[in-house]
C-alpha cells in the first residue's frame, strides 16, 4: 500500500474507531441502565452475563487509579536483568513486567479503585468517630452463630491462605498508637484499647503534602503463591530441599507466630506443599536431565496457575452462587466457549470473552498493576471463621475434640497438626460450615484476639480503623464512586428494620458515616452470596484484572514456559483431586459434590 493509499485510509480508521468506540459507550450505558433498573441478578442468565461484562468495562475505564505516578524516594532496589526473568517468576515479583520491572513488586504501593482526590484520610479525631470499638460491640459481636449453609469451611481456610499471598501492610510500629476510648460498661481486659497504626510509606518524599494517603504492600501484588515461596531469596532458600525441586515438607515454616495464622492456613499450606512436590515428581519423570532449579522453577509455575484457577472456578463460584456470577467466573478462566471446548480445542479465540483470559493478550487497561486498598478491604470477611469447632474422624464421624477457634490459632495450630490426623482435620473442615459475611457475626475470639506479641486486639474495630485509616470511603461515597445508588435511609441500606435502627443508633443517625465494613455486612445479599453486591463490584473488577495483567497467565501461558504436561496438570486438575491425591481417605465424604467447597457427606451419611 502506498502511502498516499495510507493517508487515503486514516478517516476512513478515525470512522471505525468513533463507530466502535460508540457502540462500547452505549454497551456499558445500557449495562449500567439494566444493573440499576433492574438488577444484573435479576436477569435472565445470558443477559445477566452480558450486563456484568458491561459493567467491568466501565470499571476498568473508571475505577483504576496509578500511585506509582505520585512522588517517590527510596524504591525498593531491583537485580539487574538476566534471560532468567523471561521465563521464571522473580522471588519478589519484579519483571513481571518486563518493561517496567517494579510493577507489582514487593515493597511497592497500593493503587486505589476510587479517585486519588476522593481517597481522604480524615485527622486523627475523624478516624475515630464514631468510635470503632463502640461499632464493633453493637454492631458486629457475634449474638448467635449465622451459618453460610451452602459452603464449607474450606472456603474461610483457603481465604485466608490467598490473602498471605495478595497483600499485607508489614508490621506495624508499635509507638503512638491510635488510642481509643471505652464506653464505662466496657469489658475490655485493659484500661484503654490501643491499635497499632499502619506502617508509614517510606517510599513517600518528606515533602508530601497534599498527596493522597498511600501504602506499601510488602508481599508481591501478583498472584504467585508467594505464602508458599516466600517475597525473598532468604525466604525462597528456607522452604527449598534443594534436590528434585522440591519444597522441604518438615522444614517448610508456617510461621505460627505471625499474626492471622491459624488451623486453617497450616492445612492449605501442607496441602500445597505436598502438591508442588507431586507436580515436580511428574515433570522429573519427564524430563531426567533437568535439575533442581529448572523443576523448582517449572513446578511453581504450575502449581501458582493452578491456585488461581481453583480460586477463579472454584471458591468464588461457590461463595457468590448465583447462575450468572458461576457462569462469569467460569468465563474468565476457559472464555464462553466453555471448559469442553477449551479441553478439546484449546483457544479457539484469540479473545478473552471467548476463550478466557488464560493465554490471551496482557493488559493493564492503562495503568500500572497493583492491588488496591479497596480490594484489601472488601476482603475483610473474618464473620467466615467459627468459634467453636467439632472436630471428627472421616472413618466414621466419631468426635475427636471440640474446640473453639482460640485452640486453633498460633502455635496451637502447628500442636493441633501434630496431634490429629490431617485427613480427619479436612474432613471436619468440609463437613462444618463456615459463618455468613453480615452484621452481628464476628468471631468473638478475634474481638479479644491475643497477638503473638502479646498485645491484645479487637479485630473488628481494627478493621474499622484501617478502612478510615487508609482513606477509603466510607459505605455511601464508597457506591457513589462505583456509579451506585447510595441508600437514603438506613431502612433502605439493610432491608432489616432491627439492623437498620441499630446502625441509626451507632452512628447518630448520620448515614453518610456508616463504615463501609459495616455497610457490606448489613447489605440484603443476592441470592446465592455470601457476601455483599457492592463488595462484589470489586471482584468484577480486580479478579480478572489480576491474571490479565499478569504475563504468566497471558501471553507467556504456553507450553514452552509451563511445559505441555504442567498446562494439562492445570486443566485436569480441581481443589477435589488435589485433595484426594495427597487424601484418598476423603473419597466418600467428596462423592456427591461437584465443588470441594460445598458442604462433603458425613461418614454416617455415606454408610
Amino acid at each position: 500500500m502506498t502511502e498516499i493509499e495510507r493517508r487515503d485510509r486514516r478517516p476512513e480508521l478515525s470512522r471505525v474507531a468513533r463507530t466502535r468506540r460508540q457502540l462500547a459507550e452505549l454497551y456499558m450505558a445500557t449495562s449500567e441502565y439494566l444493573d440499576s433498573r433492574i438488577g444484573w441478578d435479576r436477569l435472565p442468565t445470558a443477559l445477566g452475563l452480558s450486563t456484568l461484562l458491561g459493567l467491568r468495562h466501565r470499571l476498568r475505564e473508571r475505577n483504576l487509579y496509578d500511585t506509582t505516578s505520585l512522588p517517590a524516594v527510596n524504591l525498593p532496589p531491583i537485580e539487574p536483568p538476566g534471560e532468567q526473568h523471561l521465563i521464571n517468576r522473580t522471588c519478589d515479583g519484579s519483571y513481571n513486567d518486563l518493561a517496567s520491572p517494579r510493577m507489582g513488586m514487593a515493597g511497592t504501593r497500593f493503587g486505589r479503585n476510587v479517585p486519588l482526590t476522593s481517597a481522604v484520610r480524615p485527622d486523627d479525631a475523624g478516624v475515630l468517630t464514631p468510635n470503632p470499638r463502640e461499632i464493633s460491640r453493637a454492631l458486629l459481636t457475634r449474638t448467635e452463630f449465622v451459618p453460610a449453609t451452602t459452603v464449607n469451611s474450606l472456603v474461610a481456610a483457603w481465604l485466608q491462605f490467598m490473602i498471605r499471598d495478595w497483600f499485607s501492610h508489614g508490621t506495624s510500629p508499635q509507638e503512638n498508637p491510635w488510642v481509643v476510648p471505652l464506653a464505662p460498661d466496657d469489658t475490655w481486659p485493659q484500661k484503654s484499647m490501643t491499635i497499632m497504626r499502619t506502617p508509614s510509606d517510606e517510599t513517600r518524599p518528606a515533602d508530601s503534602a497534599g498527596m493522597p494517603p498511600t501504602s506499601i504492600n510488602v508481599n508481591s501484588h501478583w498472584w504467585d503463591a508467594s505464602q508458599l515461596y516466600g517475597c525473598s531469596a532468604t525466604e525462597q532458600k528456607a522452604v527449598r530441599a534443594g534436590e528434585g525441586g522440591r519444597l522441604n515438607a518438615e522444614r517448610h515454616t508456617y510461621a505460627d507466630t505471625v499474626p492471622g495464622f491459624w488451623l486453617g492456613v497450616a492445612l492449605m499450606h501442607q496441602v500445597f506443599v505436598a502438591e508442588h512436590n507431586a507436580i515436580c515428581d511428574m515433570l522429573q519423570a519427564r524430563y531426567p536431565h533437568w535439575g533442581d532449579e529448572e523443576l523448582f522453577q517449572r513446578a511453581r509455575l504450575i502449581t501458582a496457575a493452578l491456585i488461581a484457577k481453583i480460586h477463579t472456578v472454584e471458591w468464588t463460584p461457590a461463595v457468590i452462587s448465583h447462575p450468572t456470577t458461576v457462569a462469569a467466573l467460569r468465563a474468565n478462566w476457559f472464555g464462553v466457549a466453555g471448559e469442553r471446548v477449551h479441553k478439546l480445542f484449546g483457544r479457539v479465540s484469540p479473545s478473552e470473552v471467548i476463550s478466557g483470559i488464560p493465554g490471551a493478550a496482557t493488559d493493564h487497561f492503562g495503568v500500572p498493576y497493583s492491588l488496591t486498598e479497596e480490594f484489601t478491604s472488601v476482603y475483610r470477611m473474618h464473620p467466615l471463621v467459627r468459634d467453636d469447632w467439632h472436630l471428627r474422624a472421616v472413618a466414621d464421624d466419631s468426635t475427636l475434640r471440640k474446640v473453639t477457634l482460640r485452640d486453633l490459632a498460633g502455635p496451637a495450630a502447628t500442636a493441633m497438626m501434630a496431634e490429629l490426623d490431617t485427613t480427619d482435620l479436612l474432613y471436619s473442615f468440609g463437613t462444618l460450615p463456615p459463618g455468613l459475611v453480615t452484621l452481628h457475626n464476628f468471631p468473638k475470639f478475634l474481638q479479644e484476639f491475643e497477638r503473638p506479641d502479646g498485645n491484645l486486639q479487637d479485630l473488628a474495630a481494627t478493621d474499622l480503623l484501617r478502612s478510615r485509616e487508609l482513606g477509603v470511603p466510607r459505605y455511601n461515597e464508597f457506591r457513589r464512586l462505583l456509579r451506585l445508588k447510595p441508600a437514603a435511609t438506613f431502612e433502605e441500606l439493610t432491608g432489616n428494620p432491627v439492623w437498620a435502627e441499630e446502625i441509626r443508633a451507632a452512628y447518630g443517625g448520620d448515614i453518610e458515616q456508616v463504615d463501609l465494613t459495616v455497610g457490606v455486612f448489613a447489605e440484603p445479599l443476592p441470592p446465592g452470596f455470601a457476601f455483599s453486591d457492592t463488595a462484589f463490584r470489586i471482584f468484577i473488577l480486580m479478579a480478572s484484572r489480576r491474571l490479565n495483567s499478569d504475563r504468566f497467565f497471558t501471553e507467556y501461558y504456553t507450553p514452552e514456559v509451563y511445559t505441555p504436561e504442567g498446562l494439562q496438570w492445570i486443566t485436569d486438575n480441581t481443589m477435589a483431586s488435589v485433595l484426594l491425591r495427597h487424601h484418598p481417605r476423603l473419597r466418600s465424604a467428596m462423592s456427591k459434590v461437584s465443588n470441594a467447597f460445598q458442604p462433603w457427606r458425613t461418614a454416617s451419611a455415606t454408610e
